[in-house]
């Protein structure tokens, strides 16, 4: 991984991990053949790769090939193609939690991991983060979670500086207990002209703001679309839109090519982050950037933003090697490693307990001590309900308010069709 990776640390983490796992997850036939190649699905960054070599040396039967897919948005089709098609998939797949609720209507497509031992794994999860993959019933779980998306607010301290904004992350964070006095902040530093915008992408602010709105967005607890008549849904537009309207955003659309350059030109001041966007930042922002960048508190009250899951097909060929090295990466130790590497912060209450995530510095980000900052708010985390169509109706509604980011449309001509659009793709 990066250069701030504590290597002795992480080092030490994987024997005691390996050793605990055993060398004996496999057949005798599959070591001695030697011929097993484990296909791992991921989109973004995990941070297994050092993982991955430590796992391969104790499982000399073993190969791990990762496919990794940069975008979500590009991942997911994939996957449903290769589920639907029943090939395609390899032997793991990740599975962020929008997607998983999608398929816990169709458990049938991936290995009960209760049967490969999971089941006293239980405790080793928070409680809401184990649930989220195990059926109704009980009877079976999908899928073994990796991190969670505490959030945070990442940004640019030499920006701030320019601006006339405190750069400590302690006073910068009493900028903005509420989303109101984000705003105000916005306008403070939109009046510095400092060539910078506050924040990257109202599609983003929306999507922290929508978070806090309750314990579902656009589909209530029976799977039926409350798009418009969740008030909170329009709460949260009506605060992103203002905030536009206000000239903060840089009105990139994330995950663009565009928004990536944004990083490492300093386009904008700002970015709701939950823990997982530590990552990403680094790898776009670059080395030239380090120290740039730091993190605070979230306005408003934290919340879930992101978040993500492994599981086995049911068409892999391999599926109690696969099911093995699932639990291998998603345990305590695996987790650990996992945020150190890329900032994922940990689903499981003896990782986030651990004084290695607990004490953990993030030098790129200007020495912040990310593991207090999000470790603070994450077993308090509630899960917010996202329904089978969450994907898809969230797309229709970042795209019409990029629509009036653009100017392309009135705020209230785009919020009809984004509820038009959103009732059409839930069908």
């Amino acid at each position: 991984m990066t250069t701030r990776l504590a290597r002795p640390l992480l080092a030490a983490a994987l024997t005691g991990l390996l050793a605990a796992c055993g060398a004996g997850t496999q057949t005798p036939d599959a070591a001695t053949q030697g011929k097993i190649t484990l296909v791992v699905k991921t989109f973004s960054e995990f941070g297994y790769e050092e993982l991955y070599k430590q796992y391969e040396a104790a499982h000399p039967g073993i190969t791990i090939k990762q496919e990794n897919i940069a975008q979500l948005g590009d991942y997911l089709p994939k996957l449903q193609q290769w589920m639907t098609s029943g090939s395609g998939a390899g032997d793991v797949v990740a599975l962020e939690e929008a997607i998983l609720t999608q398929f816990m209507a169709k458990p049938e497509q991936f290995v009960n991991l209760l049967d490969h031992g999971a089941g006293s794994l239980k405790a080793d999860f928070l409680e809401w983060k184990w649930k989220q993959a195990l059926t109704n019933d009980g009877s079976k779980l999908v899928g073994l979670g990796t991190d969670v998306g505490a959030q945070g607010m990442c940004y640019r301290t030499d920006l701030f500086a320019k601006a006339g904004l405190p750069t400590d992350r302690e006073k910068a964070g009493e900028l903005w207990p509420t989303w109101d006095a984000y705003l105000a902040t916005g306008q403070k530093f939109a009046q510095a002209k400092t060539g910078a915008h506050f924040f990257d992408s109202a599609g983003g602010i929306y999507q922290n703001i929508l978070m806090q709105q309750g314990d579902h967005t656009y589909y209530d607890t029976s799977d039926t679309l409350v798009i418009d008549t969740n008030p909170g849904v329009k709460a949260a537009w009506d605060q992103a839109v203002t905030m536009v309207q206000g000239g903060l955003s840089a009105n990139l659309a994330q995950w663009s090519p565009q928004w990536n350059a944004g990083f490492k030109k300093g386009t904008f001041a700002t970015i709701p982050c939950p823990s997982w966007m530590l990552g990403v930042i680094e790898e776009q922002a670059g080395p030239e950037n380090a120290g740039k960048w730091d993190v605070a508190r979230v306005p408003g009250d934290g919340a879930v933003r992101g978040g993500s899951f492994l599981a086995v097909p049911t068409q892999s060929k391999h599926q109690k090697e696969a099911a093995e090295l699932v639990k291998f990466l998603t345990s305590a130790k695996g987790q650990i490693a996992a945020f150190k590497a890329k900032s994922n912060f940990p689903s499981s209450p003896q990782a986030i307990d651990d004084p290695a995530v607990r004490g953990f510095v993030n030098d790129y980000f200007n020495n912040a001590p990310v593991g207090k900052i999000f470790g603070v708010s994450a077993k308090a985390l509630k899960p917010v309900y996202l329904g089978p169509g969450n994907n898809p109706v969230g797309d229709r509604v970042g795209n019409a308010l990029m629509a009036v980011e653009q100017g392309k449309l009135q705020p209230d001509e785009a919020w009809a069709k984004a509820v038009e659009d959103a009732k059409r793709a839930a069908k």
